[in-house]
């Protein structure tokens, strides 16, 4: 019961005060994470070997620190899963998109949507931002709420930090270009384990609260269509939850790339940036209910 309602309160926390405006950790992390990757990352010698000893010097120290710290205080394990929650930052983001679309502030909307998604959005047109944005809340709904969550419920707070840790380095390394192709793999494999289950039971909990039959219908007929293991099944369960079409040609470096379509339904429009939103506090009140009635059976 603890544990249900230490969570209770790191959300509370998330929806009343967001992620810190200054002196965040990850900003600290992500620091020391580009001093090691210029040190260990060689031109001349990029290793897969080099990226994994850069990941584990970088995490078990953090994670071990958390380990000691949550014995002494249950406070501890309190301010590390607020810490790693995103989801005010993620609603409040997609809104100011929202609006600026509904604005006519086309502009505005590029850049805005280009703080949340790797592709390019220089020449995006108000529908290319507006499906930018539905897949980044279902996406990022995954990974900045519900992984960080299942990991705490699974080891404390331990595990939430490495959670949060490894998705920072994925996010900084995780790319397939000549710098990163191998000095990012373990941080991107890594990211994909730790993400499998959280990804999944994301991808149930869409279906749960938005159209069950068509959300798990897309899942099992697309999500493999995705280069990504995870994001597959929660793109498509989310895309169909909603009675959406996503995906489709997007622009990385330069190049087309042709994405799959996932969902069924119509084409996004602005007010379904609104619904997405209401789609992932659905799915948070859903969890938040069985963490609470878990907690009471097992107290």
């Amino acid at each position: 019961m603890i544990t249900a309602l230490t969570i209770t309160c790191a959300l509370l926390l998330d929806a009343l005060l967001g992620e810190p405006r200054r002196w965040h950790p990850l900003v600290g992390f992500g620091w020391l994470a580009e001093r090691m990757e210029q040190r260990l990352n060689q031109p001349l010698n990029r290793s897969r070997l080099a990226g994994l000893v850069a990941l584990l010097l970088l995490t078990t120290p953090f994670i071990l620190i958390a380990a000691l710290l949550d014995n002494l205080s249950p406070f501890i394990g309190l301010l590390l899963l607020y810490l790693a929650l995103g989801g005010r930052s993620l609603v409040e983001h997609a809104q100011q998109i929202a609006n600026s679309l509904k604005q006519d502030d086309l502009e505005s909307s590029r850049r805005q949507v280009g703080w949340i998604v790797s592709r390019e959005t220089g020449a995006m047109q108000p529908s290319d931002v507006t499906r930018a944005t539905i897949e980044s809340v279902l996406e990022n709904g995954s990974d900045a709420i519900f992984g960080a969550l299942f990991w705490f419920l699974l080891a404390g707070a331990p595990g939430v930090v490495a959670y949060r840790l490894v998705n920072t380095l994925d996010a900084m390394w995780g790319y397939r270009n000549s710098r990163f192709q191998h000095f990012g793999w373990a941080a991107a494999r890594l990211d994909d384990l730790l993400n499998w289950a959280p990804a999944r039971l994301t991808a149930i909990t869409y279906a749960v609260v938005g159209s069950f039959q068509q959300a798990l219908r897309c899942w099992s007929q697309q999500a493999a269509l995705c280069d990504s293991p995870n994001a597959g099944p929660v793109m498509a369960a989310g895309a169909g939850a909603l009675k959406l079409r996503l995906g489709g040609a997007s622009i990385y470096q330069g190049k087309v790339h042709q994405r799959p379509i996932l969902g069924s339904g119509s084409e996004p429009e602005i007010s379904d940036i609104a619904r997405a939103i209401k789609l992932i506090r659905h799915s948070l009140l859903l969890w938040i209910v069985v963490i609470i009635i878990g907690g009471g059976l097992l107290a």
